[in-house]
C-alpha cells in the first residue's frame, strides 16, 4: 500500500484545498504517506498520524526523510477500539473502511466526525463501487478479497458512505474529481456546527 500511496499521494493532495486548515488527524495513517504530501501542501499545516504502535517506526523515519518531523506526529491507538483523543479541524480515512463491516465502519466514521471541530472536513479515500455493487471492476474485485480476507471487510458504494457520513452528522456531502489507478475515489462532507 505504501508504494501505491507514494505513487497517488502528491496527486490527490494537489486536489484538496487544506489552505485554511491547521491540523489533519490521518487516520490509520501507517507510513503517514497521506499527512506528508498533505504537509507539503501547505505549509502551514500540521497532522497527526493515529494508527497501531507497531507501525510508528516506519511513520516517523519515513517522515523524518521528508524533513517533516516537526509538524507531523504519530498517536498510538486502534481506532475500532479506542476513542481518538485531541481536536482537528480535518479528518483524512484512506483505505481503512474497507477491511471493516458496515458497523464498525460507521463506528470509525463517528469517531473520526467527533475528533472534528465544528465545520471540520471528513474526507474518505476507498475503492468506491457504484451504487449497484457491480463494478467498476477493481473495487469490485478488492470487495471480493475483503470477503475472503477479513471477517466482515468490503468495499462501499458512494451511496453507502453518503449515507454513514449523513448518519454521522456531515453535510455537505460531495465526490471530488480524483482520477486515480484502481478507481479509488475521494468523498468529502463538513461536520455540522
Amino acid at each position: 500500500m505504501f508504494n501505491l500511496a507514494m505513487n497517488i499521494a502528491p496527486q490527490i493532495a494537489g486536489k484538496i484545498d487544506l489552505s485554511k486548515k491547521r491540523h489533519l488527524l490521518d487516520l490509520g495513517g501507517g507510513p503517514g504517506t497521506y499527512a506528508i504530501h498533505f504537509c507539503l501542501n501547505n505549509p502551514s499545516l500540521l497532522a497527526t498520524i493515529y494508527d497501531q504502535k507497531t507501525t510508528r517506526p516506519f511513520a516517523e523515519k519515513t517522515i523524518a526523510k521528508f524533513g517533516l518531523s516537526e509538524r507531523i506526529g504519530f498517536q498510538d491507538g486502534d481506532y475500532v477500539e479506542k476513542d481518538i483523543t485531541g481536536t482537528y479541524d480535518v479528518a483524512w480515512l484512506s483505505h481503512i473502511l474497507h477491511g471493516e463491516g458496515p458497523e464498525d465502519a460507521q463506528k470509525i466514521i463517528q469517531k473520526a466526525v467527533s475528533a472534528l471541530e465544528p465545520q471540520g472536513m471528513i474526507l474518505i479515500h476507498e475503492f468506491v463501487l457504484n451504487n449497484d455493487m457491480d463494478g467498476p471492476m477493481f473495487p469490485a474485485l478488492f470487495s471480493l478479497n475483503m470477503l475472503l480476507g477479513t471477517e466482515k471487510g468490503q468495499s462501499y458504494s458512494e451511496k453507502q458512505i453518503v449515507e454513514m457520513l449523513a448518519a454521522a452528522g456531515v453535510m455537505e456531502i460531495r465526490r471530488i474529481p480524483v482520477q486515480t489507478p484502481n478507481d479509488s475515489g475521494v468523498i468529502q462532507g463538513i461536520v455540522k456546527g
